[in-house]
């Protein structure tokens, strides 16, 4: 078999595999990286990367190695789900690094941080001032929780004692032509609904309709193609 064509057959069957373990890991994998995680994705990537262009590497090994480390995670937070201690012997603890306005210098040691990285973890949760904060929490995914000062929060309409009209969620119905019927049924709404709706836009066909959405308040927004 010709090189190319070798490296192209386990390219494929590696990009497969890959996108079967990471259904069958689940998406916490992907939105909570841990450390460990972190090292497990870098860890399956090379040997990802070895077995498509690496032909002294037996594909059906590359395979196994692959759904070894692909079910240490899955193994892994089962037994993490049953046993706290566990839990945390695998992931760590959340770390307090600022509180009540006060940076905990100890916690930055531990944790490695610099000032100039908490600066800008604090910047990307709106605080510029420490002295607004009063608790910032490192989390075991390497994200910050910042919880502001009383006097620092924005004013809610529950403070004020004020009644808000609930308001249902926004959803498409239309995308690319085509209408969602699953959440135009969802919605509450009728096919004859929306088409009487979107006449009322100037649109005389829905697949006009690039996109079509329903608001907070049950008004549609509609988006046409370009150069309609």
């Amino acid at each position: 078999m010709p090189e190319l064509a070798a490296i192209l057959i386990r390219s494929i069957v590696s990009f497969i595999v890959i996108l079967i373990m990471t259904r069958f890991m689940g998406r916490r994998q992907i939105s909570q990286l841990t450390f460990f995680d972190y090292c497990v994705g870098i860890t399956i990537g090379s040997i990802a990367a070895e077995m498509s262009f690496d032909q002294n590497i037996k594909i059906i090994n590359g395979l196994a190695s692959l759904i070894i480390w692909g079910t240490f995670p899955v193994i892994l937070a089962l037994i993490s789900l049953k046993s706290r201690k566990f839990q945390i012997f695998i992931d760590g603890r959340p770390v307090i690094l600022i509180k009540d306005g006060k940076i905990i210098e100890k916690s930055m040691r531990k944790e490695k941080v610099t000032i100039d990285e908490l600066m800008l973890l604090l910047r990307e949760k709106d605080p510029f001032n420490i002295a607004a904060v009063e608790m910032a929490v490192l989390e075991t995914n390497g994200g910050l929780s910042v919880m502001k000062k009383t006097e620092q929060q924005p004013v809610t309409p529950q403070m004020l004692k004020m009644k808000i009209k609930k308001e249902d969620a926004p959803r498409l119905l239309i995308v690319d032509g085509q209408i969602l019927h699953k959440n135009l049924a969802t919605s509450g709404k009728t096919e004859k609904w929306l088409l009487k709706e979107i006449k009322k836009h100037g649109v005389a066909s829905v697949e006009d309709v690039f996109l079509a959405q329903t608001g907070s308040d049950g008004t549609l927004y509609v988006d046409l193609y370009d150069g309609q």
